[in-house]
């Protein structure tokens, strides 16, 4: 095998390699995390631009989900949840490119003001119609 060879398989493989790094590492990723305080399992919706999710979510677990690394004018990413008895939630998250985004829960499930960095909470909206998510 010549280094001709052996160089433009490198090449090759690099076209291959770097663009799935560039998405690996520019997708943004919004994570929640229910603390260990919390009594109630949770119920979760992740809406996502249309692409939905339902899943459950117990004391001291986290969840995710992923951002476009190029959105357009009508993105948007809805995270809504609740328990059995009185609390339901809906906020809008505007994920960051190309990095996570971390919301913390305390143990009623609201929005842990205190964990969760002020830079995230500025990218947090309630959605229309919904109650307060950092209050209960």
């Amino acid at each position: 095998m010549s280094a001709k060879n052996i160089k433009a398989r490198y090449v090759i493989g690099a076209l291959v390699i770097f663009p799935l790094l560039f998405w690996y590492v520019a997708t943004p990723v919004v994570r929640v995390h229910y603390s260990k305080e919390g009594t109630d399992e949770l119920r979760l919706i992740w809406n996502t631009q249309h692409s939905i999710h339902k899943e459950g979510m117990l004391p001291g677990q986290a969840t995710y989900d992923t951002g476009h690394i190029f959105p357009n004018e009508k993105f948007f990413m809805n995270f809504d949840w609740w328990n059995k008895k009185t609390l339901r939630r809906c906020i809008n998250i505007t994920p960051k490119w190309g990095s996570a985004i971390d919301i913390y829960l305390d143990g009623a499930g609201r929005i842990d003001t205190v964990k969760t960095a002020p830079d995230v909470i500025a990218r947090l909206k309630r959605c229309e119609g919904d109650s307060d998510p950092f209050r209960s």
